[in-house]
């Protein structure tokens, strides 16, 4: 039996509608369901996470990005990349050849690559930091594995934060302090790659040969990565992440740009959403914010869809559309317009 969708109050961010066509008769033959929109959403995003994180690790030894210290050369996609200084010094350039380079080969990718990079964000918002920022993929692992220990995603919560089918389990203690410490040599020695060449680090640590300047990075970069893994993660990405920050300043000056809009017209509904734990969206965000909440008040959102997967699971149990979906362009001003007009009463 088909399902008429079209008087529904929701119909655009319906996740029956967004099925493809045969999903509906296969669920009803009992055969398996076809995946909801926004599960199909998250399966998507950690493959970009995943994907990214690997370039992150593997790009110095690739010579993808890094600059080396010993030779005071970066190197760009394999290739060395000079602004033409040297030549110049060598008196093989003249001042006129010398200047046009630095323009040309430094100013311009700089700038192209920000101005691209914003205009994203001026957009999406903090879409580099949901989908492809490894730091934020290490954030939401380390939060699953705290919250299966303490039921909390900082140890800085009053109170636990509610997922089905999970209780606290003091076990998996051991395996969060490992998992930080691990993720912390491993951002260190990462770091230290983007700076000396790939070969010497790793072999210096291997035949334990490192130089006192290596191995003080590498101990004191452990030790303050281990540290923010564990105790300020969230802190940092809030505040902490310049990339992250200037992310947010973009997104906020544009009206139209991409936000989490909310039906506040069936508010009510939320009463009985993910019950008896409560709102299924604040419970599912890795950046403990609100996600029915205003504009303004969702600064750091980072824009990974957790809160929009989870109103679609728990509303669809109930036999309900989801309340909450994005928006942009015209529709993401009139979200913003109506919010206003609701705080103004």
């Amino acid at each position: 039996m088909k399902t008429d969708c079209s008087g529904c109050a929701s119909a655009s961010g319906c996740s029956t509608a967004a099925l493809p066509p045969g999903a509906l008769a296969t669920q009803d033959s009992g055969a398996p369901a076809a995946l909801p929109t926004t599960a199909q959403l998250q399966r998507r995003r950690r493959w970009f996470q995943a994907v990214f994180f690997s370039i992150f690790l593997l790009a110095p030894a690739l010579n993808l990005l890094r600059f080396d210290l010993n030779e005071t050369q970066l190197w760009v996609l394999g290739f060395r990349w000079s602004l033409g200084i040297d030549a110049f010094l060598r008196g093989e350039a003249t001042a006129v050849q010398t200047a046009w380079a630095i323009v040309w080969r430094g100013i311009l990718p700089v700038l192209t690559v920000i101005t691209a990079f914003l205009a994203v964000a001026y957009r999406f918002g903090r879409l580099y930091c949901g989908w492809l920022c490894p730091h934020f993929s290490l954030v939401e692992t380390l939060n699953d594995l705290l919250h299966r220990a303490t039921g909390k995603l900082s140890v800085w919560d009053k109170s636990p934060t509610p997922r089905p089918g999970r209780t606290a389990d003091k076990r998996w203690w051991p395996l969060f302090l490992a998992a930080c410490l691990v993720f912390g040599f491993t951002w260190a020695i990462t770091l230290l790659t983007y700076l000396l060449p790939p070969v010497e680090i790793w072999g210096n640590l291997v035949r334990g040969t490192l130089t006192a300047n290596q191995a003080r990075f590498l101990g004191v970069g452990t030790l303050v990565f281990t540290l923010e893994f564990m105790l300020a993660r969230h802190l940092f990405c809030r505040f902490g992440c310049a990339v992250g920050l200037f992310q947010s300043l973009a997104w906020m000056a544009n009206p139209k740009g991409m936000v989490v809009s909310f039906t506040r017209e069936r508010a009510r509904e939320c009463r009985t959403c993910d019950a008896p734990r409560g709102s299924a969206c604040d419970n599912a965000c890795p950046m403990r914010l609100n996600p029915r909440n205003i504009k303004r008040m969702m600064f750091a959102c980072v824009q990974c869809g957790q809160c929009l997967t989870a109103c679609d699971t728990s509303q669809s149990a109930q036999g309900r559309t989801p309340t909450l979906e994005w928006k942009v362009g015209l529709d993401a001003v009139r979200e913003t317009l109506r919010q206003r007009r609701e705080e103004q009463h």
